[in-house]
């Protein structure tokens, strides 16, 4: 049984992506930004383990579900886990949206020697990616908290090879 050690789930967000989202935060983050908006999901032993099985079936809970959303923490920690979890929502009709502090450039180079980043990243339908940067921040943009972040158009951006933003 592969588990999934997360600092919680949303059932019905609508703030983590568009529709009505199922959201797991991931604990376990590196980037420790300052203003970081979930601070309390850096620590790596932190949070509680769920079962990859239980957090998709909570997931396939509400057939008004649009999407699934990983965020964090850092979800490219547990990519392989969060891959099962990506895959199960794709395999169900959901769009997967992810929230990173990497940049889609250095996912790609990431991907190259790390087969679960890579099977990740395939799988996201859309990347939220950059380090948050409190001198940056600003409510003014969606789905985003700093203006350096992009929302990128991950199938569209691994074919072209470069971040298409949409």
């Amino acid at each position: 049984m592969v588990s999934v050690r997360i600092a919680g789930m949303v059932q019905d967000s609508i703030v983590d992506g568009p529709g009505l989202r199922f959201v797991v935060f991931t604990q376990g983050c590196d980037s420790c930004c300052d203003g970081c908006h979930n601070p309390e999901t850096w620590d790596k032993k932190g949070g509680s383990e769920a079962s990859a099985d239980e957090i998709i079936a909570e997931m396939l809970q509400n057939p008004l579900t649009d999407g699934l959303t990983l965020t964090g923490g850092e979800p490219f920690l547990q990519a392989g886990e969060c891959a099962l979890l990506a895959n199960a929502a794709r395999e169900n009709g959901l769009n997967v949206w992810l929230f990173t502090g990497y940049t889609f450039e250095e996912l790609v180079i990431m991907a190259q020697s790390d087969k679960p980043i890579e099977s990740l990243l395939k799988l996201a339908d859309v990347l939220v990616d950059g380090r948050f940067i409190k001198e940056e921040r600003t409510l003014q943009l969606k789905w985003r908290g700093s203006k350096n972040q992009r929302v990128i158009d991950a199938r569209k951006s691994l074919v072209s090879g470069e971040a298409v933003v949409l």
